[in-house]
């Protein structure tokens, strides 16, 4: 397993695009088609480590491994849920950690990544946030984390046919990487996942979504929605102080006219906060001013937070009520919830352990 202890210095490979290898190897006296051979061996043929590219001289791999590295990270956490769900904890250089999660469906299998090192919006009920933001990804430990989870879906007997931008951070505040990591994930060269395979999950920032509707992809764009009020979204969301559901709607209108791409509304049902009747009425509203469709999520417990899951009958109830209103309502299945499956646990707990944090007392 690729580790950590290569020197900083070295550049990470897999921020890399055919052009800007081709250039760097310009530079060490090499011919730039060594890039596509260099990169097909990355991303078609799994290679991990410079031993496995046999068709580079020995001197040019030892080179590319003096000045190049491959993977940075360690996995120092593997959990597998007995529904095939596997969640990987990885350690990079600097000692920060993020998950990145391989979702195995009859369909498809998807990677969730994380854009950032913890996470700044700070929802009332996640686990992502409650230690804060300490750092942007890179666009190559993005690709780095969707290499891993392909891994675990080729060891299942599978290809990735999926992402998700739904781990650790805010996407779309770290919008220059993500794009860079979409725009390798969509690659020929790179990963070859089409771009309506790819959702990009924000808590909504509408000057970064009007900015997505131009990139010209269409990736899916969902939208953290969790309230239907301004009132009750500020209570779970804090930037949502100060940014109105009436923003987020044109946004995510003008998204939906430049890429024809319906928004998903992602709803986590708190039991007893946001799944009220009155509550489906207000979000049948928002819908019916938007294109769009909605995921309930029925909420995964995080340890001293006071937000509790609700029963499948109490969800089900909320989706027939949606139904009823005329809104196309769906409940996503919950995967790996054996193995700390909401966002941030993994790590928190990781931090836990080694004795980084100590939990708050939470009351109620």
């Amino acid at each position: 397993m690729p580790s950590n202890t290569d020197e900083p210095t070295k550049q990470h490979l897999l921020d890399l695009t055919p052009d800007d290898l081709a250039v760097a190897l310009k530079e060490m006296g090499e011919p730039g088609y060594r890039a596509k051979q260099i990169l097909q061996w990355v991303y078609e043929r799994n290679a991990s480590s410079w031993d496995e590219m046999t068709n580079l001289s020995k001197p040019l791999r030892e080179r590319m491994a003096e000045r190049f590295t491959i993977f940075s990270s360690e996995v120092v956490r593997r959990a597998a849920s007995t529904d095939g769900t596997v969640k990987l904890l990885l350690r990079w250089p600097d000692g920060a950690t993020s998950e990145c999660v391989m979702i195995p469906t009859e369909k498809s299998k998807t990677a969730c990544v994380s854009s950032q090192v913890g996470c700044p919006v700070g929802c009332r009920f996640c686990a992502s946030g409650l230690d804060g933001l300490q750092r942007n990804l890179s666009t190559g430990q993005i690709i780095e984390q969707a290499l891993y989870a392909r891994r675990e879906a080729l060891a299942a007997g599978d290809r990735l046919s999926n992402i998700v931008f739904m781990g650790l951070g805010e996407p779309l505040a770290n919008y220059d990487n993500v794009i860079g990591a979409v725009e390798i994930i969509n690659a020929d060269w790179g990963l070859g996942i089409g771009a309506r395979k790819i959702t990009i999950s924000t808590v909504g920032l509408p000057k970064q979504i009007r900015k997505l509707a131009h990139e010209g992809y269409q990736v899916n764009l969902a939208l953290s929605l969790h309230a239907p009020n301004d009132a009750l979204r500020a209570e779970l969301i804090p930037w949502a102080e100060k940014i109105s559901i009436r923003e987020l709607t044109s946004a995510c209108a003008e998204y939906f006219q430049m890429t024809g791409r319906e928004i998903t509304l992602e709803y986590t049902l708190l039991a007893g906060t946001n799944d009220s009747e009155a509550n489906a009425r207000e979000l049948s509203g928002f819908v019916k001013r938007l294109r769009c469709n909605v995921n309930l999520l029925r909420y995964n417990p995080v340890e001293s937070l006071p937000y509790r899951r609700p029963s499948a009958e109490a969800a089900h109830a909320f989706q027939e009520r949606l139904r009823a209103l005329g809104v196309n309502a769906h409940i996503r299945k919950s995967r790996g919830k054996d193995i700390d499956a909401a966002c941030g646990q993994l790590r928190r707990r990781e931090m836990q352990e080694q004795g980084g944090i100590s939990l708050p007392v939470v009351d109620g």
